[in-house]
């Protein structure tokens, strides 16, 4: 262990002086860091932030690089007393510091999961009118102009995959699994059904899907109404407690000084 620590520490202090090129090293070894990346993490980021994110994965090798660098000055910290403890709180510390922006994007969504969850119901909306004259993988490739910020990316993708040959439900799948939103699963399963119909039978299928859509944006306002109800209800309880905490506290200062009298 110590072996290892002491050639991490050369390795950095390399990489830091310019001996080593970093971009080099980060390239040579991307495919064992990708190993630590969140799935849902790419999603997150641009949930947050929208098209700001430039590259997900330099945003990602940043934590990796914060964390390191945590590590090896807690090693330094205690490198005239370095024991198996202490090793194992500078990687700990380092753990903590890679998971910190990952754990702010999670409360980020868990805050705003209502807003989030809407933005495909009202996205496949936009859709279907679109749907009603062309083909699906057509009306999608005209969305994305339109489309919220942080679908663009999947959608792009999607598109590619489908004008690059590939009929299969798999494209639709990856734009789920990259998005889970509420129902982004079975939606993108009605969109790719959709797609397969008749063109005799695409009327029937659109109102189908128009339905399923129309329930989604009823379940989402319903969610997003009882969320306000619920905050209101947590604001009301607290003025009630505060309010009546302070009476009890009044009450008791007046009983204390009559019996002081």
């Amino acid at each position: 262990m110590e072996i290892l620590l002491i050639g991490a520490i050369i390795l950095f202090l390399m990489i830091y002086n310019n001996k080593i090129s970093k971009k080099e090293f980060v390239d040579d070894n991307k495919k064992y860091f990708v190993l630590l990346k969140e799935k849902d993490y790419d999603f997150l980021l641009r949930a947050k932030y929208g098209d700001n994110v430039i590259d997900p994965d330099a945003v990602f090798m940043t934590r990796i690089r914060n964390a390191a660098i945590v590590i090896v000055l807690v090693v330094f910290v205690f490198i005239t007393n370095l024991s198996f403890l202490n090793i194992l709180i500078a990687f700990v510390l380092g753990f903590l510091v890679f998971k910190a922006p990952y754990n702010d994007l999670k409360r980020f969504y868990r805050r705003n999961l209502n807003t989030i969850d809407s933005l495909l119901p009202y996205y496949l909306k936009s859709l279907e009118v679109l749907v009603h004259h062309y083909t699906v993988p057509v009306a999608l490739a005209k969305s994305i102009d339109d489309a919220p910020e942080v679908f663009k990316p999947g959608l792009k993708r999607m598109v590619a995959k489908i004008e690059s040959g590939d009929a299969s439900v798999q494209p639709y799948m990856d734009f789920a699994a990259e998005y889970p939103v509420r129902d982004s699963m079975r939606m993108m399963r009605l969109l790719y059904r959709l797609g397969l119909g008749e063109q005799e039978k695409k009327h029937e299928q659109l109102i189908a899907f128009s339905r399923t859509v129309s329930n989604l944006q009823n379940k989402a306002r319903e969610q997003k109404y009882q969320a306000r109800l619920d905050t209101m209800e947590g604001q009301t309880m607290k003025m009630l407690v505060c309010t009546g905490g302070g009476t009890l506290v009044l009450l008791l200062v007046s009983i204390v000084m009559v019996m002081a009298i």
